[in-house]
């Protein structure tokens, strides 16, 4: 098979996150004529659902392995249904909305299954799976949005928002986006309608946006956090530090906006990496706070523009009550009602640790953004709780500095999932019992050869739909030490 050519099928799956595995392929010559010829085995075409007739352009084509690019749908699933979002195909972020919720849930919960399905099969015993928890709410979810700077077309009108699906450079405006409540598309446009005036070429005091290529600009990206439990809202603006403007008048636009939630906080950020990433190199607070509040199973939590935090608060909860439920599963198998020494490895802000605090006697965190190791401190606080430490460094370094030893672990990685020499260290400690929780699956399968060599097996496992309409899906494994 050449590179660039023409072929037509019908999507069978979609393998995690967004591989649609298509078969029945038929080419199509140049002049958009169906060929007789038919061809044998699948092909990969990312960005399709199943039951789409698509049209693709052969761009990987090998012994064992044949990947296009999506050229067209020409048919939709015969179940498929109208998308709520005017920006659903062109915005780059949700991929299920013509699907219904419960189609998402089976395609996640196949998708994860299928990632884990060689981890199961290397135990004698099955492991129980628990199936897909679904996320309360599938609309209106977020507690955070970054929104980019930019133009749809080159030389267009400034837009704001999110990027094209399959562009590193063009942005979508996204007021219509149905994952954002409506006071996000209010502050979106505020932002925009105040910076699309002085973007005409004409303006008085003129103000670019940042070009990642040429390294010029100087708008970069919109910071929107608001908490789903108290309301409170904090904004962020970051910027280059290669043009100077009076921000104040946008602070007076922000607040007057006719919002539900409350803003308690409107801050600028400067940032001159030369990446497209959100880096803090000085943050000045506008008006209000530098931090909001939210509050998750009975717990308050402060949290800044950067540190992280779950970003669905209702799915968290059920996100969160399913850890506690694996860990008191696991004390309950050993007969005991606490862990005496508990580490909760890459704890961000200290949720996990807080909420496991009744069932140790100490917990331990260790998180590297000192930012979140100072959030996770004033938040213990504040919650009275007392038996928590934490620890600001690398997990594979700080693993080799603490005296006190775990006798139960919870690991909730980044998305690459483990440094290998860290999860060595961390088998050695040689706990009964370990919680994993993952954000994706594929590092989790990844890790998963490792912690089941050692001598570790799989009692629970489910899926969370911590992010509805999007292609994430977060994952918890139950661990025990087999010979115990």
């Amino acid at each position: 098979m050449r590179k660039r050519q023409i072929i037509e099928g019908t999507v069978i799956r979609r393998d995690f996150p967004n591989k649609g595995i298509v078969s029945d392929l038929i080419k199509v010559s140049a002049d958009d004529a169906v060929e007789n010829e038919k061809m044998e085995g699948n092909c990969v075409i990312k960005n399709t659902l199943p039951g789409q007739r698509v049209r693709g352009i052969v761009t990987k084509s090998g012994k064992n392995r044949l990947e296009a690019r999506l050229l067209e749908v020409l048919e939709e699933a015969p179940d498929a249904i109208e998308s709520p979002c005017p920006h659903f195909g062109i915005c780059g972020s949700c991929h299920y909305l013509s699907m219904t919720y419960e189609q998402e849930l089976a395609l996640k919960e196949e998708q994860v299954k299928k990632l884990l399905s060689d981890a199961f099969k290397r135990q004698e015993t099955e492991p129980v799976w628990d199936g897909i928890k679904k996320s309360p709410i599938r609309f209106e979810y977020r507690n955070k949005m970054e929104f980019s700077f930019g133009d749809e077309v080159k030389d267009g009108p400034l837009s704001l928002g999110m990027h094209k699906r399959g562009s590193m450079h063009d942005i979508v405006t996204v007021k219509g986006c149905q994952i954002i409540d409506s006071d996000y598309r209010k502050i979106l446009t505020c932002v925009l309608d105040y910076f699309a005036d002085m973007y005409a070429p004409l303006s008085n005091e003129p103000v670019t946006f940042y070009h990642t290529m040429q390294k010029t600009g100087y708008l970069r990206h919109l910071l929107v956090r608001k908490a789903r439990k108290t309301g409170q809202i904090l904004i962020d603006l970051i910027t280059t530090t290669q043009e100077e403007h009076d921000l104040n008048p946008l602070k007076d636009a922000l607040l007057s906006l006719d919002l539900d939630g409350e803003i308690v906080g409107f801050l600028h950020t400067k940032n001159d990496s030369l990446s497209d990433a959100v880096v803090d190199q000085g943050t000045d607070i506008i008006y209000g706070q530098d931090h909001f509040t939210e509050e998750l199973l009975g717990l308050k939590f402060d949290i800044t523009p950067f540190s992280f935090f779950q970003t669905n608060s209702l799915s968290a909860e059920v996100l969160y009550d399913t850890v506690r439920d694996y860990v008191r599963e696991g004390m309950k198998e050993q007969g005991r009602d606490k862990a005496h020494i508990l580490y909760d490895l890459y704890c961000g802000t200290g949720t996990i640790s807080q909420l496991m605090s009744p069932v140790a006697d100490k917990v331990i965190g260790v998180e590297i953004i000192e930012e979140a190791v100072e959030a996770a401190k004033i938040n213990a606080k504040r919650n009275n709780v007392d038996n928590c430490e934490f620890i600001a460094g690398d997990v594979l370094k700080v693993l080799d500095e603490i005296e006190e030893k775990p006798d139960y672990i919870i690991l909730d990685p980044p998305r690459d999932g483990i440094h290998p020499k860290a999860l060595r260290k961390i088998i050695d400690y040689g706990v009964d019992r370990m919680v994993y929780v993952s954000c994706k699956p594929t590092s989790l399968q990844r890790d998963l050869v490792e912690l089941q060599a050692a001598g570790y097996r799989i009692e629970r496992a489910c899926a969370v739909n911590q992010f509805p309409c999007t292609v994430h899906v977060e994952t918890v494994v139950l661990l025990t030490r087999q010979n115990t």
